[in-house]
Parts: C-alpha cells; structure tokens; sequence
C-alpha cells in the first residue's frame, strides 16, 4: 500500500507562489515529485548535459576576444617565438587569449575538453541506449533525436577546431573540401559557396564561425530541449527488478532527492573537467604556427570523434575511381568521407523499426533489456564498435607504424582486411557470449546459484549444494521475455499462410525473424528454485526443441 509524503517547505512555498498567480502549483508539484530510476549509467547523459552548459559559458567567454576574420596582420603580441609572423587576425586573437587575457588560456582548453567529454559521453550514452533495447516503442523519435544531436555536435566541433585557423586545424579544413569537392556534380558549388572562391580564401573562417556560435548552438538547444521534454512526458527507462514494471518507476522523486543529486554532479563533473585543463594540456595551438596552404606537419591526429573517418580516408584504396566523359568521381575520398558515415549515422537510425518489422513488437518498453536477452542485437552491436574502432585506430596508422616500428603499407593492408573480418568475429563472439550467459541464467532461475559447499553423498559421491537466488535476482532472470516466433505467427489455425507472408518483403522478414530468433534460450517453461537441495547436475539440451529440456538429478 502506498504511502503519500507531504512535500518538502520549500516545494509547498514555491507552489503557493505560483498558484497565487497562474493556477498552476498543483501540477507543478506533482511534476516536481516525478520518480526518477537509479543506476550509474543513467548518469551518461547527464555528462552530456553538463557538459553542453560548460561548453555554452565558456564559449561566450571566448568570443568577447575572439576576432572571426582572415584579414593578414603582422604579429606584435606577448608570444616572442611569433613576433614578427604574418598570420590571419583570428590566429593573432587566439593567443591574445592564451596569453593576455587573464584565464584565458584555461578557459580555453575547459572548452575544448568539455567538447571531448560531451561527445564521448554522448556516445557511451547511445551504446547503453541501444543494448539496453530503450529505444524501443515508444521512444524511437527520441533515439532519432539523439543520433542528431550527436551528428551535430560532430560537425560543431570540427567548426570550433578550425576557427584558430592554426596549422593542423587549417588541414582539417582542406581534408573538408576535399571530401566536398568529391560529390558529383554539385560539390565544386558547395565549395565555392562554403569558401567564397578558391580554397582558402577570406571567407571561411567568418562563416564557420557563424555556423559555430549561432546556428548549430540553437539547434542544438532546440533538440536537446524536445529530447528532455520527451523523456519527461515518457518516463525514463528502468533495469528490471523487484517490482519494476512497464507501468511502475521505482526510484527517487525529482525533488529534492534527484535535485540534490544531480546537482552535485554537475559541480563533480565540472570539477573534472577543469582538472583536466589544468594538467592536461590539448591543442597547444602556439606551438603549430598559423596555416598556410604550403606547409604540412605529421604526427598530428583530429580530435577523437573525427578518428574514424581520418581512418576511412587514410586506408580505402583508389581503386573504384569513375573517370567518364571527361568526369571524374573520386570514390577514394567520396566513400570513406560521406559513404561510411551514412552508414553508420543511417543504420543506428533504422535498426529500431528494422527490429520492430522483424520480431514483430509493437509493445510499449519501460524496462530495459539485458543485453544478454537480446544476442543478435547486441552482437550487431558489438561489430558496429569494432568497426568503428578499427577505423578509429586506423587514423593514427603511421603512429602505430613508427612506434611499432611495422611497415605501414602492413599497417594499412591490416585495417583493410580488418574492417571487414572484424566485425564479423565481433558479432559470433558477441552472441555466443550472450547465449551462454543466457544458459547460466537458465540453470540458475532452475536450480538455484553454486554455494560454493561442497558435501558427501552415503554413496560416497561429493555434489555441490545449490541455494535458491534471491527475490531480487529472481526478478531480473525473470524479466526476460517470451520469444516471438514470426514462422508460427505467419499461419491461421488451419495452417494456411497469411496473404501478407506470401510475398517477397513477408518471406524475407520471416528469415530475418528465423535468424534473430533461432538460438535464444527460452525460459517460459522454468519454475524458479525454492528450497535449498542438493544438485547434481543440470544442462539444457540445445539440440533439443525449444519446449524441453533435460535434467539429470541425484538427492542425498
């Protein structure tokens, strides 16, 4: 039975105060009072969040100074090592930051670092989205909503890495047009329109920083602003547990216990990152000297998240290039720079109603899945990470070469082959890992967890003592659910196939349903443990029907 607790002073007051004048303190404290779950990895997002407010103070504190212009100027400033050096007015205006303005330097690198921070944990965040099985019904525009703000974050860091117009930022400026001038027949015009002429111009630094600190901020605010509003009308999702349900939140109320908490976490996390800039020094542009279209450097790698894609260019060969009627398609940059991308970016935005369409569930989720639970998705999961990591590591293919002291062409030739044979690995260890997990979860739910004692049978034969789980376990390996078998759904009691299954989309999907389905361990047929009792053995039969099972059992 339920118990109702009298609001906190504060909250009462509060209310009161808004009631006085818009009526509304009633709903504003029921909403005050919404029940937010308890887990480690919900904090992610929260990173995230605070992360994006550091990058909006510092960032407004970075451009009373910063000078958005390509006009060449003769440096004169504290620098000595640059006095002298013809460099571009926001070059000059960056180490008048570092050097002149008071925190400047500081501030600056807390900028960039909560760049790193935010995008990394945004992403862990979307790994345990997708493992977990939240983005699931009725939250899949939230999932979609998510991949944006990623993919845009992306691009407002490799805007905000050019502006210094430093040496390496200015080649990842021309890698950029370079990937842009690779489109067919519009790319040498989105060029043009980007740079205002000829690479590099006068223009492109006054428009990415338009780009940087007006348009993509706002849209950032307006995405994150629905996905938290979307996640407040949805409830947050929950890892199953005594009494979790698709229906009931367990966990702390907004106010004041999530408050409190999360506000704390904020000043943690804040701390942290200015640690970081305190002791760890990144992107010291002073010492890479202004761009200019002349000079190249190596050994300098983009900033974490732009890995991949450094690696896609460095390691796809120029062997499909297009040259026809005097047109040239350079597939060599067009397919690692826009292609890969569009594939990861499009399939973590599919696979959500591609999952939907296979297993057929069009249920609401509220709590999360064990990645266990769920094989086939968590081993494209897991190769969607090899891949991506290998690319990762293949951007630094000639660090690893000198370090390693290996050819490089090997190096190349061994993230080639790797791209490939590496997720497929990734997926099969993947799901195996998840199936046995699945069959020790079973065994477990059956016939209690190992107590470690060991005892003596009047036989004289030794058998473990098997414990019965607790309330709680017993909840989560129970939370797996049923699994849909799409090939029995396909037919009418009378066995005739469904008008919709006859044709070429319904016989694929019952393949597909027959794939993501084949292997997974069913529990329907398991009674939990009571009682303690001795145990002699247990096994689940795999080449069995999905319905039995065998067990070999010795009492005392």
């Amino acid at each position: 039975m339920s118990r109702t607790t009298q609001a906190p002073k504060l909250l009462r007051g509060a209310g009161n105060y808004i009631d006085d004048r818009f009526h509304l303190a009633k709903t504003g404290e029921k909403q005050l009072r919404k029940v937010f779950p308890n887990h480690w990895s919900f904090m992610l997002g929260e990173i995230a969040l605070y992360s994006f407010i550091i990058l909006l103070v510092t960032g407004v504190f970075l451009t009373l100074w910063f000078k958005p212009s390509m006009a060449e100027i003769v440096y004169d400033g504290s620098y000595e090592r640059m006095q002298g050096v013809v460099m571009s007015e926001a070059y000059a205006s960056t180490l008048y930051i570092d050097f002149d303005v008071r925190g400047g330097f500081l501030v600056r690198q807390i900028h960039h670092w909560a760049a790193l921070i935010f995008l990394g944990s945004m992403l862990i965040h979307m790994l345990r989205v997708f493992f977990t099985g939240a983005f699931r019904k009725p939250r899949e525009i939230n999932w979609l909503i998510g991949i944006a703000i990623f993919g845009l974050a992306m691009v407002e860091g490799l805007f905000g890495y050019s502006l210094p117009d430093d040496l390496p930022s200015g080649m990842g400026v021309r890698i950029l047009q370079g990937v842009m001038l690779a489109i067919p027949v519009v790319g040498t015009y989105i060029s043009m329109f980007l740079f205002g002429g000829e690479f590099p111009g006068q223009d492109i630094i006054p428009r990415l920083y338009m780009l940087h600190v007006l348009l993509i901020p706002g849209i950032l605010l307006a995405l994150i602003g629905a996905h938290f509003m979307i996640l407040w009308h949805q409830k947050h999702t929950q890892y199953p547990g005594r009494g979790h349900t698709e229906k009931k939140v367990v966990g702390v109320p907004m106010l004041p216990g999530f408050a409190v908490k999360a506000g704390g976490f904020f000043f943690f996390v804040f701390a942290v990152t200015v640690g970081l800039s305190g002791f760890v020094q990144i992107n010291p542009i002073h010492l890479f000297g202004p761009f200019t279209p002349t000079s190249i450097t190596s050994g300098l790698q983009p900033d974490w998240y732009m890995g991949f894609m450094e690696g896609s260019l460095r390691i796809f060969p120029n062997w499909f290039d297009i040259d026809f009627a005097g047109y040239s398609i350079p597939t060599g940059v067009l397919v690692p720079g826009l292609v890969i991308p569009g594939i990861l970016f499009g399939g973590m935005a599919l696979w959500p109603f591609v999952e939907a369409w296979i297993s057929g569930d069009r249920r609401h989720h509220n709590v999360a899945d064990r990645p266990r639970n769920a094989p086939v998705r968590t081993g494209v999961g897991v190769a969607g990470i090899v891949f991506y990591g290998l690319l990762w590591l293949a951007g630094s293919n000639d660090i690893i070469s000198e370090t390693f002291q290996v050819s490089l062409y090997g190096t190349t030739w061994f993230f080639r082959i790797g791209v490939i044979v590496g997720p497929i690995i990734g997926f099969m260890v993947a799901k195996r890992i998840c199936l046995g997990l699945q069959r020790r979860d079973r065994e477990q739910l059956s016939h209690g967890y190992e107590s470690g004692t060991i005892q003596q049978l009047p036989s004289g034969e030794f058998i473990e003592v098997h414990k019965e789980s607790s309330d709680e376990t017993v909840h989560v390996l129970q939370s797996k659910a049923p699994v849909s078998r799409i090939d029995v759904e396909s037919h009418d009691d009378n066995g005739v196939e469904a008008p919709a299954s006859r044709g070429m989309m319904g016989r694929l999907r019952r393949r597909l349903a027959d794939w993501y389905t084949r292997d997974n361990v069913p529990f329907e047929d398991v009674q939990p443990h009571t009682g303690h009792h001795l145990h002699h053995g247990a096994h689940y039969d795999e080449s069995a029907d999905a319905d039995t099972k065998q067990e070999a059992t010795s009492g005392a």
